[in-house]
């Protein structure tokens, strides 16, 4: 079953087309990533999925779970399951990590038509969610990522991943900036949340990440058009090789 299904896509920012005819299938509880050079429109396509309000769709289609993600505004993409997690995570001085968490898993709940955690089955689910992930109190008691280094920012990523249980996981670069522990950390938090039902696009430029999440296809992009797909062994090929025979 085709979880997303991306047909001919084409977004700009401004009067700049980025990208220029997107083909992509992904079913559920496939892991897929894409590489590519800079400026190659990989991260313009995880804002376009995610509805980020400067990327323009000028043709194509997005169907998710077969609706028609175009039609649908952020908020409702991510009660519908999309999940974005940044490369650069933004801090949120005075909103506290578990009221932002909470006021999410009830909004989602609510537009699903389900009734909202109480104040005892939210701090379970809490609890049950950061000790599978290693995230301590201290953490939680912080307003979202305000004094947390690069590494525990993505670490709490992954771990609002894990708390709002999301059909289909967008990483744009999780692995940038982090060092050989904390990736093996936010590595471990995303192969503990694969299960049959939840996808990932997994975007990075390195295939340090790939040694550590097994992704089933790898796609090349390349002036926003995906020039290639293959399985895991393309990683190591690019690793090589570089992408000078794909431009």
């Amino acid at each position: 079953m085709s979880l997303l299904e991306i047909k001919n896509l084409h977004a700009c920012v401004g009067d700049k087309e980025i990208l220029k005819g997107i083909d992509l299938t992904i079913k559920a509880g496939e892991v897929h990533a894409i590489m590519g050079p800079n400026g190659s429109g990989k991260s313009t396509l995880s804002n376009v999925l995610a509805g980020h309000p400067n990327y323009t769709v000028t043709q194509g289609t997005i169907l998710f779970k077969g609706k028609n993600l175009l039609d649908l505004s952020p908020d409702k993409r991510a009660n519908e399951g999309v999940f974005l997690a940044f490369q650069h995570p933004i801090e949120l001085t005075g909103v506290g990590t578990a009221l932002f968490l909470k006021t999410a898993l009830n909004a989602k709940r609510h537009y699903l038509n389900e009734p909202p955690l109480d104040a005892v089955q939210f701090m379970k689910r809490l609890k049950t969610r950061a000790q599978a992930l290693g995230i301590t109190d201290e953490m939680l008691k912080r307003p979202v990522n305000v004094g947390f280094s690069g590494g525990e920012k993505k670490r709490m990523e992954t771990f609002q991943m894990a708390f709002l249980e999301p059909d289909f996981c967008i990483l744009d670069e999780m692995d940038s900036g982090l060092d050989i522990d904390a990736l093996r950390i936010v590595s471990d938090g995303i192969n503990v949340l694969r299960e049959p039902h939840r996808s990932f696009l997994m975007i990075t430029h390195f295939h340090r990440l790939l040694n550590y999440v097994t992704p089933d296809y790898i796609h090349i992009m390349v002036n926003g058009r995906i020039v290639k797909s293959g399985d895991k062994t393309l990683a190591l090929h690019l690793e090589e090789n570089g992408y000078e025979e794909f431009k």
